[in-house]
């Protein structure tokens, strides 16, 4: 995401490298950059133009510090302007109430009951609650079922009603069950259509005088630019609803709608899609989004989603065998989940200070453990449990198990030491010192 914007910018600042001080004519070059990266990138012409005469009042306000120079400087107040511009800091849920009502808006093909079923996994899993999915889409062929499928993939109830009934009933009734089953969380998908209508607004402006809800959240694909700030302003206007959640955002190169909605409808981005998996939304946060775009990575998040899938007594497990050497095939496949669980692969790695450039352009996707995990199934337990045993014959029935080559297998198995030998270096001390673990609780 924002890979465009990014370089763009990087770009800009150039201008200012080399100089030895901030002055009126070579802050005005480098924000003319600024601004024509911003308009590329499908930010709203009045807000890239408000967010430069902000840069450049402060710029030209501050005195630069020896130890900074005028690059350094700028970057830093791009940043924080980036950063206000996107919101600030990272806007919570409203769950209070017995049950909390969410209601989902927007136009078809947003992502609307998709995200339904993430934000009810994210709170059951991450929040403790227990989230009742409501289907009040009846007029978007299988959009019920879809529902059903969603909530039975992340062990969620659905309530739902044939395809024929009012949907303003179909949400009353659904909280009356939520209150009947001691559910505390009622998501209700409502239908969108391909544009705005009269009808697809009466109807949902009725849920919301029915349902009384804590939150309404506009839903938008971020991929449509400046569409998608357009149909908010609208959704806005009638609904006025109480946060945005954008959708897509991992495949949006330009990223001009995140920043240009907070500023033309004045609610916050709560949430961001980042993946097709129900793990793959994360909570918007826009210095950290700040970063991502000015190539400083993202490790806090990164971090976040490890801890997420950290499990403490696996972890204590796994020591030991790499202290003791015995770190085997079945252990670097329980890794290999691991990491997979955190979500995209190329998302991941752009998390990393510096790695995002380096990766712009080279094709990672979700099947880069594809050949090991085929190759380590093809083994039988006792060669996983003991990788000193796998000799020339059987490489040779592990490749054909595996459909791969017994040069992969070779390589996969020389990758395999490689990483046991630092693992066990990394588990003990200086030489002569007694072995402890590297990592300590």
């Amino acid at each position: 995401m924002f890979e465009n914007l990014s370089d763009r910018l990087e770009r800009s600042f150039k201008i200012l490298k080399g100089e030895g001080r901030i002055t009126e004519l070579n802050v005005a070059e480098t924000l003319k950059d600024v601004r024509k990266a911003l308009l590329d990138a499908d930010v709203h012409y009045k807000v890239a133009r408000q967010f430069t005469d902000t840069v450049k009042e402060k710029a030209l306000g501050q005195n630069v510090l020896t130890a900074v120079r005028p690059s350094q400087l700028m970057i830093k107040i791009v940043h924080d302007e980036l950063a206000a511009l996107m919101g600030g800091k990272a806007a919570e849920l409203d769950l209070k109430g017995m049950p909390a009502i969410i209601l989902m808006s927007g136009l078809q093909g947003s992502g609307k009951t998709t995200f339904s079923g993430k934000l009810a996994n994210l709170l059951k899993t991450k929040k403790g609650k227990r989230p009742l999915l409501v289907a009040c889409d009846v007029y978007r062929p299988a959009a019920i079922e879809q529902l059903h499928i969603l909530g039975t993939q992340i062990d969620v109830p659905v309530y739902s009603e044939p395809a024929n009934r009012n949907p303003v009933q179909i949400a009353r009734n659904a909280i009356l069950e939520a209150k009947k089953n001691g559910q505390d969380t009622v998501i209700i998908d409502t239908a969108g259509r391909l544009a705005i209508d009269e009808m697809m607004m009466q109807e949902i402006a009725a849920i919301k005088k029915a349902v009384q809800p804590n939150e309404i959240l506009f839903v938008v694909d971020s991929m449509t630019g400046q569409d998608a700030v357009n149909t908010a302003r609208e959704f806005n206007e009638r609904l006025d609803f109480s946060g945005v959640v954008l959708t897509k955002l991992d495949g949006d190169t330009r990223g001009g709608a995140a920043l240009s909605i907070r500023t033309v409808v004045d609610k916050p981005i709560k949430f961001i899609g980042t993946g097709e998996k129900m793990e793959a939304l994360d909570v918007f946060h826009p210095e950290r989004m700040a970063d991502r775009i000015l190539g400083k990575g993202d490790v806090v998040s990164l971090v976040e989603r490890a801890q997420e899938q950290y499990d403490e007594e696996e972890a204590r497990r796994i020591q030991k065998k790499i202290a003791k050497n015995q770190f085997d095939f079945n252990d670097f496949i329980s890794q290999i989940q691991q990491i997979k669980k955190m979500g995209n692969l190329k998302d991941l790695a752009s998390m990393i200070p510096g790695v995002g450039k380096m990766i712009k352009n080279m094709d990672i996707d979700d099947n880069a453990f594809k050949n090991i995990e085929a190759i380590i199934h093809s083994m039988t337990p006792l060669e996983r449990a003991n990788p000193g045993i796998l000799n020339g014959s059987r490489r040779q029935r592990i490749a054909a198990g595996s459909g791969t080559s017994a040069q992969e297998v070779n390589k996969l198995l020389k990758q395999f030491e490689e990483i046991r030998k630092m693992m066990r270096m990394a588990t003990t001390t200086k030489p002569g010192s007694r072995k402890q673990p590297m990592f300590r609780r």
